[in-house]
């Protein structure tokens, strides 16, 4: 596994440990409201599924980083498949900057891996 691969991989984690503070313990403050376009009161009643959500994110950076740390390419290429096609879809479906923000750099690190 290259370098590159490597610390795109870390980039790739460390934005979803982002994304978990974002969703699972800022979910509520004014500028996070801000960031996602929610009333006070938006947030407070979809905070539970932005929990979960967050929750996800924080796997799935756990999960990369160790695969990073085993060097199991394999699993980070799916990984970042994964990646990928949510932002995709959450493209598609939410917000267009999650094309930016989630599957670019993803897309990234699997080039890099697939090199």
């Amino acid at each position: 596994m290259s370098m590159g691969a490597l610390v795109a991989t870390y980039v790739v984690a460390a934005l979803h440990v982002a994304f978990f503070m974002l969703e699972s313990v800022l979910w509520t403050t004014p500028k996070v409201r801000k960031i996602f376009g929610q009333t006070k009161e938006d947030a407070e009643t979809t905070k539970v599924l932005a929990l979960n959500q967050g929750a996800y994110n924080l796997a799935l950076a756990v999960s990369l980083i160790y695969a990073a740390v085993v060097g199991a390419p394999d699993i980070l290429v799916v990984l970042h498949v994964f990646i990928v096609a949510m932002g995709l879809v959450g493209a598609a479906t939410a917000k267009i900057t999650i094309l930016f923000l989630q599957a670019l750099p993803a897309g990234i690190a699997l080039a890099l891996l697939l090199m």
